[in-house]
């Protein structure tokens, strides 16, 4: 079971959902994301959020359309994503992929990075996608990585105060037994050179980012 968590940020940075309708997906919606959803012709399993950046009609078009909906006070200790990736966890799915969790506000995306820890405590793999990037944190360990021409770039950056002994293989910029501190920018935009190569670090967490240029007709 794979989880789609549609969030409240720019519509303009998520892709196109029509692509990502797979048979074994589950869709739930948070804040704005939920009426997007609901434009897209997508209904949503679940939907969250205190739905304070959205009309008064469209909350009541979400009100009659998802009877379910969780209706929250704006004023809470959770962000509604947090709420929606929460519950996602519980479900025990293989993947969790948020979207509409970048741009605009900037405490939002850095607050939805958070998120992506979460995942880590709970063995579930959440990534956070948009139409120019895809980033998601792992533990300590030795990973597979395969080139894809739509994202070609690849970064690793520390979000724990040290990670020790990463090593890149089969990288334009290859590395061995390299210890690295948050902070450092060593690991910013590297490229695979073969079809499929591989990282492995020893201790800490690394954020992997795979991106592309932004390319505003693309």
């Amino acid at each position: 079971m794979i989880i789609h968590i549609v969030a409240g940020g720019p519509t303009d940075r998520i892709p196109e959902l029509k692509y990502l309708q797979l048979e074994d997906v589950i869709w739930v919606g948070v804040d704005r994301g939920v009426a997007y959803l609901l434009e897209q012709n997508i209904q949503p399993v679940k939907a969250f959020g205190d739905f304070d950046s959205i009309t008064s009609r469209e909350l009541h078009d979400i009100k009659v359309k998802l009877p379910q909906a969780e209706i929250y006070p704006s004023e809470k200790d959770e962000t509604d994503t947090e709420i929606a990736v929460n519950w996602a966890l519980e479900q025990k799915p293989e993947l969790i992929r948020i979207y509409g969790g970048t741009g605009g506000r900037l405490d939002h995306f850095l607050g939805n990075i958070q998120l992506l820890l979460k995942g880590l405590e709970r063995g579930t793999l959440v990534e956070m996608h948009d139409i120019q990037n895809k980033l998601y944190a792992l533990k300590e360990g030795t990973y597979s990585i395969t080139k894809d021409e739509s994202l070609p770039f690849i970064s690793f950056i520390p979000i724990t105060p040290h990670v020790k002994g990463i090593t890149l293989k089969g990288f334009k910029y290859p590395l061995e037994k390299k210890h690295i501190r948050f902070g450092d920018t060593l690991c910013i935009s590297n490229e695979l050179e073969v079809e499929s190569g591989t990282f492995s670090f020893d201790e800490g967490i690394l954020m992997v980012i795979r991106s592309r240029d932004y390319h505003p007709l693309s």
